[in-house]
């Protein structure tokens, strides 16, 4: 069976389709692995436990997006080597991105190890659910590498067209997740410290898992062990292409944290609420999110090809099917968010600001269709940059102001203050048009002077 895909032949719509289904079943899986933590402790501990993995999971997966927006530098690098049929380069690529991201992920596991009390503090984590914040977060922080190594083996199958390899890996820790968490919460009574234990070893073993696969496999590009060394031309170039994304990815991930800040202060009721509500989204927001991973490497091999039209109609179907499914689940999921939180949790005080919080997502999940395909399109033709920017204003200039003027209001609810997401991502599509728009009339601009 063909395990990686040229994706710069052949029909467009099936082709990312193909592609896309395994990268959306392991967004899924992936989503279950940290949602099994929140369901197992909603189960079987206390509204503090419940409260602690939620703002200390807020910052984790906050961390985790950075990296694996920070990885999309390699996706586009290695699918744009591929797309040229430079096999030498694309792996030197990730013989660099070795090196940067042990770096990186172990200078991430000091600083959160070090700083556990004081994000925690950061975060305005309930008194009550205080110390079981700084036990998810310091375990976590034990198990940065693993996470970083993760999205690192990620983000070059996605470059080389194999979507299949990351889902296989991600199934098998997702299992283990389960199991670990019923081990350690459910049968223990650990609380957040055991979800956190189970969610660093079944990273752990992840990890382990894709390694030996990865000596198994026929690769699409030269490998050597000489090739394990930071090229600075090409760590440079990573860099250059991934740090913009990642940039604006922590700044829309500090802005979710502002929002767990505000919310914290109404109360561990309304903490739970938004942890609960937060971890539903990560499910309904998953059309769109696998789109924008895939339409990124889809777009990297074309444009290494040479195939701007390929590239251009991969995003109008990304957003066509992507817009028709999200009809749906906005639908169910602003007047029955109540029913998915209740997967969570018995308590009906949480569940009822879990929905009100969720129906301000539901809007979202209709613009998020768009935006998210048109991020992941721009980031595959290299206009990293742009990405950036986009995310910056919506982040900085739209949602954080809306949610603290939400929260000043005599009597708000978690709904007015969940709106400044959707709010956003209006301002992001507005900024994606204007961007596009810029690009083709440059590109004519180009042909009358040729």
């Amino acid at each position: 069976m063909e395990e990686t895909k040229d994706l710069t032949t052949g029909s467009v719509f099936k082709s990312l389709i193909s592609f896309s289904i395994p990268v959306f079943i392991a967004m899924f899986i992936q989503s279950l692995y940290s949602g099994v933590d929140l369901l197992i402790v909603g189960q079987f501990a206390t509204t503090a436990d419940i409260s602690g993995v939620s703002t200390g999971s807020n910052l984790v997966h906050t961390i985790t997006v950075v990296i694996t927006e920070l990885a999309i530098g390699i996706t586009i690098y290695v699918g744009q080597k591929i797309g040229e049929k430079d096999r030498a380069e694309a792996g030197k690529a990730i013989g660099t991105s070795i090196i940067l991201f042990t770096i990186i992920g172990i200078m991430l596991s000091i600083v959160l190890v070090v700083g556990t009390k004081g994000f925690a503090t950061l975060l305005n984590a309930p008194e009550e659910a205080f110390s079981q914040t700084c036990d998810y977060i310091r375990v976590c922080g034990f198990g940065a590498l693993f996470v970083v190594m993760y999205n690192l083996i990620g983000a070059v199958f996605r470059g080389i067209g194999d979507s299949k390899t990351p889902l296989i890996t991600v199934g098998i820790a997702c299992v283990c997740n389960i199991f670990i968490d019923l081990l350690f919460v459910a049968a223990l009574h650990w609380g957040a410290l055991g979800a956190a234990l189970a969610t660093v070893i079944s990273q752990a073993i992840s990890v382990v898992i894709s390694f030996m696969i990865i000596r198994k496999k026929e690769l699409p590009f030269e490998f050597d062990r000489s090739y394990i060394k930071l090229n600075k031309r090409i760590a440079v170039r990573e860099l250059k292409l991934g740090t913009p994304i990642a940039l604006q990815e922590l700044l829309v991930g500090i802005s979710f944290m502002f929002i767990q800040t505000v919310v914290n202060s109404l109360g561990v009721t309304a903490s739970a609420g938004v942890g609960i509500a937060e971890k539903v989204c990560a499910f309904i927001m998953l059309i769109p999110s696998s789109y924008s991973q895939a339409i990124s490497a889809f777009v990297a091999q074309n444009i290494g090809a040479g195939e701007q039209v390929r590239a251009k109609k991969a995003l109008m179907y990304g957003i066509l099917t992507s817009l028709a499914v999200a009809t749906v689940i906005s639908t169910f999921t602003f007047t029955n968010g109540d029913i998915l939180a209740n997967i969570f949790t018995k308590d009906g005080a949480v569940i009822f600001q879990a929905h009100d919080y969720l129906k301000a997502y539901a809007i979202d999940v209709m613009f998020t269709s768009i935006l998210f395909c048109s991020i992941g399109y721009f980031n595959g033709c290299g206009h990293t940059l742009f990405v950036m920017v986009q995310g910056l204003v919506g982040a900085l200039c739209v949602r954080i102001p809306i949610v603290y003027f939400m929260s000043t209001l005599p009597n708000t609810t978690l709904f007015y203050i969940g709106l400044g997401t959707p709010a956003a991502s209006v301002i992001q599509i507005v900024l994606c048009i204007g961007f596009m728009h810029y690009l083709n009339r440059s590109k004519i601009k180009e042909k009358m002077v040729l």
